[in-house]
């Protein structure tokens, strides 16, 4: 058994390899968005560089922080 030189490259249709992070979410005033608990709101405020989201849920206000569990962009 001989060791190549140059390292091993993954094949482009293999199963195994290695899946992308999913995108970080971002959340901008007025935004539309839903929650698995709480339901349909919209994005009232924005803390520090997104750190947390205030969501104004028909007559009530929810402050979710990162990484915003549960909370989707529509």
């Amino acid at each position: 058994m001989t060791k190549s030189a140059a390292p091993r490259r993954p094949l482009p249709t293999s199963p195994f390899r290695v899946a992308a992070p999913p995108p970080l979410k971002e959340f901008a005033v007025g935004d539309r968005v839903s929650h698995d608990q709480h339901g349909l709101g919209r994005a009232i405020s924005v803390e520090g560089d997104g750190d947390a989201v205030v969501i104004d849920f028909g007559g009530r206000q929810v402050r979710i922080a990162k990484p915003y569990p549960k909370l989707f962009k529509l």
